[in-house]
C-alpha cells in the first residue's frame, strides 16, 4: 500500500475511522486530519491541543459544546453527496470541546499549527460557505470554500470539491510545494474521498517534476490521500461521482499554485 494513502476503518464513537496526527505522520508536518462516525447520542470528547481545529459536519446533525459555548442543530445534509454546504466550527488552540451526535453523523477534525492570531471559537455557517463552479467540459466541478479567503484562520485552508462522473479535478495538474510568494506557496494537503455509489473508486496521481514522487493511487470510499508536495490531479470514472474534502496548511496561509508546464496548453487553448 502506498504511504500516500490512508485507508478508512469501520469505527464509531471515540475512535477515528481516519487518524492522521500532525507531527507523528512521517509524510505530513503541517496538516492533521481525523474522521469520526458517530451514532445518535454518541459523544466525542477532545482535549485541548496546541493546534487550531475546524470541526466540519460532513453528514448528519450534531451539538457542539466548549465551556459555556453551546451550538446545536449543526449540519445541513444527510449525505455529502447532496451537494449543499454544511456547518463547521473553528476552535483555536487550548479549548476542550465535545461533539454529540443528534442523528447518526460523520465529522472531520481538520488541524494545523495555531499561531495565536485567532482566539475565539466561532461558527462557520453553511450560509458563509462560498459556492463556485470551476472548469468546463470534462474538467467541470463544484467548489464549496469552507475556510479559504472567506474565513480567517492562522494556518488552515479548507474546501470541498464535487467532481461529476467522467470528469477530472485539481486539473490541469497543479502544485503548491515551493515557498516562492507571490508566485507559489508551500502547502501540504489531504484529500478525503467519498464515492457515489460507494462501491466505486477514483484515481489520484501525486508526482513531482523530478519524479522523486510518482504515485498513481486507486482510492475507494473513505480513503484519504496525503500530498506533501507535487502535482495531484484526480479523475472520477464513468458512473461514479466523487466528493472530497481538502485540508491545506503550511508556513504561510496563502494558496498560490503553479500548473504543470507540460499541461498548461489545456487552459491556454480553451
Amino acid at each position: 500500500m502506498s504511504e500516500y494513502r490512508v485507508r478508512a476503518v469501520s469505527r464509531t464513537g471515540g475512535e477515528a475511522s481516519i487518524a492522521i496526527h500532525r507531527g507523528e505522520n512521517p509524510v505530513l508536518k503541517y496538516v492533521g486530519f481525523e474522521v469520526f462516525r458517530l451514532k445518535t447520542g454518541e459523544k466525542l470528547h477532545q482535549l485541548a491541543i496546541k493546534d487550531e481545529t475546524c470541526v466540519v459536519v460532513l453528514e448528519g446533525k450534531v451539538k457542539f459544546c466548549s465551556g459555556s459555548i453551546e451550538m446545536d442543530d449543526l449540519g445541513r445534509r444527510s449525505s455529502v453527496h447532496e451537494q449543499v454546504p454544511t456547518d463547521s466550527v473553528y476552535v483555536p488552540a487550548g479549548h476542550d470541546f465535545d461533539v454529540e451526535a443528534e442523528t447518526d453523523a460523520e465529522i472531520a477534525l481538520c488541524k494545523a499549527p495555531h499561531l495565536g492570531k485567532n482566539k475565539e471559537i466561532r461558527l462557520i455557517a453553511a450560509e458563509q460557505v462560498v459556492v463556485l463552479d470551476r472548469g468546463e467540459g470534462t474538467n467541470k466541478r463544484l467548489i464549496h470554500n469552507i475556510m479559504m479567503d472567506n474565513a480567517d484562520a492562522d494556518s488552515l485552508l479548507i474546501t470541498e470539491v464535487y467532481t461529476p462522473a467522467g470528469n477530472w479535478s485539481s486539473y490541469p495538474p497543479h502544485k503548491h510545494d515551493t515557498d516562492d510568494l507571490p508566485a507559489e506557496s508551500f502547502l501540504e494537503e489531504t484529500y478525503y474521498h467519498r464515492v457515489n455509489p460507494s462501491q466505486g473508486y477514483a484515481l489520484q496521481r501525486v508526482y513531482t517534476d523530478d519524479r522523486s514522487i510518482d504515485e498513481t493511487i486507486a482510492v475507494e470510499d473513505g480513503d484519504t490521500v496525503l500530498v506533501p508536495r507535487g502535482y495531484h490531479p484526480v479523475g472520477a470514472p464513468h458512473g461514479y461521482d466523487l466528493y472530497y474534502l481538502n485540508v491545506m496548511a503550511g508556513p504561510k496561509r496563502e494558496w498560490k499554485f503553479r500548473n504543470d508546464p507540460a499541461h498548461e496548453w489545456i487552459i491556454e487553448n480553451k
